[in-house]
């Protein structure tokens, strides 16, 4: 089910990743402290969420090392010279039905005139890391 709107027009669950976006763009992480912080942002996800985002951060960092470890809104998140290229976001964050890949326009997917850039995630087989692999790696072919 998702997050029920307020009078705001925001979630509870939006307004909690924004106050969290915040706080990220306040403290300045080195790159030892942004890995901490997504593996303990990953850590709180219920065990579902957290078997996705575990190998999800496990192929961005076998992929691309060289992409700096972070959260962003609270979600982890992965960014070559302080822009964010990609991120996960698990589905209890906005209680929804599945959990997220997604890529910025950083990443430069493009392909013609329309493409995807989040794709839902709800089990990963070989062919999905494979499919995950695939364009980390194209994402930073274009950077």
């Amino acid at each position: 089910m998702p997050a029920k709107r307020t009078e705001t027009g925001f979630s509870r669950e939006e307004r909690a990743a924004m106050r969290e976006r915040v706080k990220e763009m306040k403290a300045s992480a080195s790159r030892a402290e942004g890995e901490k912080q997504v593996l303990e942002k990953i850590a709180e996800m219920p065990a579902s969420d957290r078997a996705l985002a575990t190998r999800v951060h496990a192929i961005v960092r076998a992929t691309a090392p060289e992409l700096t470890a972070r959260t962003w809104y609270g979600m982890p998140a992965y960014a070559k010279e302080e822009k964010i290229v990609c991120w996960f976001q698990n589905a209890s964050k906005f209680k929804v039905r599945y959990a997220t890949l997604g890529f910025s326009d950083e990443a430069e997917l493009d392909d013609g005139r329309m493409w995807p850039v989040t794709y839902a995630l709800t089990e990963i087989t070989r062919a999905e890391e494979a499919k995950i692999a695939s364009l980390v790696k194209a994402a930073l072919r274009r950077r």
